[in-house]
């Protein structure tokens, strides 16, 4: 007779823990491998579960941003305790401005000796409170399949965002006998997704009432799938509709309605429109301050309804007539079903098309550079303005949100709340993960590129056909034109005396690129290089003297903008 260890017929928290993703769906996690989480990783080599090894944290979360941001999924990371947790503190930051969903598992030093200051602590549960929905750190390894639950729930329902789950290490090896049957144990949590019918009824009243009204759509119509619905509403009442930065691709751009991105580099036909409007419907934006400009002139003649999943935002930094707590998809659908008369808008919407013809985004071409939002309008050409758009923070951002021309939903990811270089790229990397067959093109600065480009070995690793297009200016170019505006052109720090060579940097990594330096020159390569299925880098020389315009300079209001023509 074999006698058997009853010890060893039991799970160990790191294969409960695996198990409890599994049974969430989750298809590929992003992470790095360390010590407090190697009974993990020895888990995760005997599961289906596909993992992308990063050449950095910072990479591995920017990864899982970009992923979430195309798939509406969660992005899944796993990081070791001290450093490999701290090195995605940046990434989680981001995603809570942004709204993005993600469910962060670290690695923690064994139990017994947490608060010694042991090999590779870190408290990453006191440093992560301020900047996730909610934090966890596990004290039992039969809690893990109710937490990860939770984990899950929580990112996902009522306004996305982050949520960090630490797992001290001697918690994987422990063996028990908890099921995986676990119950979502939440008193207080409970977001609201179905506005109260007064307040829409009160709204729909002062539609009907106005003669220039104005829909601010931002990234909230995105995460709520809430695009149809939005297109139908601003049809069938003719109200104008302006996009936030991170809400750009919630409704077509070449649409007749369509006015444009508003804030501190929007259109001067939105940013008026904003200006001038006697009713502001907010729908999923927070009321950014680079939206705004000075919030003593912002829509200072308008009422305003404030349409979000998150009430704490309605009334935070606008003063809101009609504060709407709800789902952007339910609210627009219960005012719809509750058919009104349609306010008089066809003069306010004459005098905004007359804007757009008069006031254009422009620039100046010339052969001796390529002008860089020329070459943002030749990256929507030979993609058919389909592509997935990742970028990093700074000049090369704003003209791929001014020149681009997103007619489609979730083909735009950026930081918008918290401004993150190196975001970019590795962005790219999970947008095609999550989207194998679409075209993915990473626009990035040439400094906000060499925060991350160590992970362009995924592209091989992984058969991922990104295109990465370096607009190369030579500098921090958005700190530049800053310095230049505001500080007497004392360039500080933002111009660049070496730079790598970026094509033997490809190279190095078995990829193929391309110098662009000139219009013909992107002419000539463009077409085949952004429609092959291999990865491409493509260093585009532009003019380093070249500024985003127009710009709501600080302190200014809206209607205050410099540079609305040349």
């Amino acid at each position: 007779m074999v006698n058997l260890d009853p010890e060893k017929l039991l799970l160990t928290g790191a294969d409960l823990f695996v198990q409890a993703l599994k049974q969430e769906g989750v298809e590929i996690l992003f992470g790095y491998p360390g010590g407090a989480v190697l009974g993990i990783y020895d888990a995760l080599y005997r599961s289906p579960i596909k993992h992308v090894l990063a050449r950095h944290e910072q990479g591995a979360i920017h990864a899982a941003e970009g992923y979430a941001r195309v798939s509406g999924k969660p992005g899944v990371v796993v990081a070791t305790s001290g450093p490999g947790a701290t090195n995605i503190v940046t990434g989680i930051a981001d995603a809570m401005m942004d709204s993005l969903p993600l469910v962060i598992f670290t690695g923690q030093v064994a139990s017994h000796v947490i608060g010694t200051d042991a090999f590779q602590e870190a408290d990453v549960v006191g440093m992560t409170a301020p900047i996730t929905k909610h934090n966890y750190q596990v004290k039992k390894a039969e809690d893990l399949p109710r937490i990860v639950k939770e984990a899950f729930h929580i990112a996902t329902t009522g306004r996305p965002g982050p949520v960090l789950v630490d797992i001290p290490k001697d918690l994987t090896a422990q063996h028990t006998a908890a099921s995986l049957e676990a119950e979502i144990n939440l008193p207080g949590y409970g977001p609201t997704a179905r506005p109260g019918p007064l307040q829409l009824k009160k709204l729909l009243a002062a539609l009907s009432e106005s003669n220039k009204p104005v829909i601010l759509a931002g990234a909230g119509i995105l995460h709520a799938n809430a695009s149809e619905e939005l297109l139908k509403f601003s049809e069938c009442y003719q109200v104008p509709v302006v996009h936030t930065l991170l809400g750009l691709g919630g409704f077509p751009a070449q649409h007749p309605l369509f006015l444009g991105m508003a804030g501190m580099h929007g259109c001067y036909t939105s940013n008026m429109a904003i200006y001038e409007c006697d009713l502001l419907i907010n729908i999923g934006a927070r009321f950014d301050d680079r939206l705004t400009g000075n919030l003593n002139s912002f829509a200072p003649k308008a009422k305003i309804a404030h349409i979000d999943i998150d009430p704490s935002e309605i009334g935070k930094n606008v003063e809101t007539h009609f504060p709407i707590a709800g789902d952007a998809k339910a609210v627009i659908q219960m005012m719809m079903s509750q058919k009104v008369k349609g306010p008089v808008t066809m003069p306010w919407l004459k005098r905004l098309e007359q804007n757009k013809k008069d006031y254009p985004y422009w620039y100046t071409d010339s052969e001796e550079f390529l002008a860089p939002q020329q070459l943002i309008e030749f990256v929507h050409r030979y993609t058919n303005g389909n592509a997935i758009v990742t970028t990093d923070v700074g000049q090369h951002q704003m003209w791929a949100a001014q020149y681009y021309s997103f007619s489609l939903p979730n083909r735009w990811v950026t930081s918008g709340g918290l401004g993150t270089m190196g975001l970019g790229f590795p962005a790219a990397i999970g947008a095609q993960l999550a989207e194998p067959d679409a075209t993915v093109v990473s626009l990035v600065g040439d400094g906000g590129f060499q925060m991350t480009l160590q992970e362009l070995i995924l592209l091989k690793e992984w058969g991922l056909p990104v295109k990465v297009i370096i607009v190369n200016n030579g500098s921090l170019g958005m700190v530049r034109q800053w310095q230049e505006t505001f500080y007497d052109k004392r360039f500080s720090q933002s111009v660049f005396s070496q730079q790598p060579d970026f094509l033997k940097l490809a190279e190095s990594y078995g990829i193929k690129a391309y110098r662009v330096s000139t219009r013909e020159e992107a002419e000539r390569i463009f077409p085949e290089a952004l429609t092959d299925r291999e990865p491409v880098l493509l260093d585009c020389c532009v003019n380093p003297a070249e500024n985003v315009y127009p710009m709501v300079a600080p302190g200014k209001g809206l209607h205050e903008m410099i540079g609305v023509k040349p």
